[in-house]
């Protein structure tokens, strides 16, 4: 089990060490829960066959069976991947008949992310700057 680093600044409190305004910055960190979910959300980044599968549907909608010819896949570890992104917030999905759709979440996180798998790469997004602006 892991130990809270929360500390809580209404209670004052004497650090070790007097290096600057470090109480300052303790009273807007966010809580360990947000650290965490954080976490999950680059957990997604750390697999490069799921960091593949996101670089696409930054830059397209696609369905799963695309999707599997374009990263060498089967189309059910594909769906492994495309769930785990989806359950993190980073990517959507909508079915057209009994074909089911994904792209990127119109998010701030999910923005975040595309800027920076853009950035990495060094491209330029082919939907151009209409695509980082739609996040909310």
């Amino acid at each position: 089990m892991q130990k809270s680093l929360h500390f809580d600044m209404k209670m004052p409190m004497k650090m070790p060490h007097d290096h600057g305004n470090i109480e300052n910055v303790l009273q807007v960190m966010p809580e360990q829960e947000d650290f965490l979910r954080a976490a999950e959300t680059f957990k997604q980044m750390c697999d490069g066959t799921r960091l593949q599968i996101l670089w696409l549907l930054c830059h397209s909608e696609e369905c799963v069976l695309n999707i599997a010819a374009a990263v060498g896949m089967s189309a059910p570890a594909v769906s492994h991947h495309l769930r785990c992104l989806k359950q993190s917030g980073l990517i959507v999905s909508r079915r057209e008949g009994k074909e089911v759709y994904y792209t990127l979440a119109q998010t701030k996180k999910a923005s975040l992310v595309h800027h920076l798998i853009d950035d990495y790469f060094e491209i330029s997004c082919p939907k151009g700057d209409a695509c980082h602006g739609s996040a909310q």
